[in-house]
């Protein structure tokens, strides 16, 4: 059975490891928000897709750039750590 440090510790990094994989997307995300808020309140120009296309854009774009560092990530943490708790060790 499982223990509650075991358990409580591979949470937290299971935590961890999904702040660390949504970190860049969030990045983008809140940076060409900024960007696009910031040019919307320059210009008073008040379009609603000019909000979204922008941060879909970077965030498609972050996306595909760190896909391999996300799935990199994600494989060491179960090889790590689910796997060898699931098979016992």
């Amino acid at each position: 059975m499982l223990e509650q440090t075991i358990f409580f510790d591979t949470l937290r990094q299971g935590l961890w490891v999904a702040v660390i994989i949504a970190l860049p997307i969030l990045t983008a995300a809140l940076l060409s928000g900024v960007t696009v808020g910031l040019f919307q309140a320059l210009t008073s120009i008040q379009e609603m897709t000019l909000t979204f296309v922008p941060k879909l854009l970077a965030i498609v774009v972050v996306f595909w750039l760190t896909m391999g560092f996300m799935v990199q990530t994600l494989v060491s943490f179960f090889q790590n750590q689910i796997i060898p708790l699931i098979i016992g060790g």
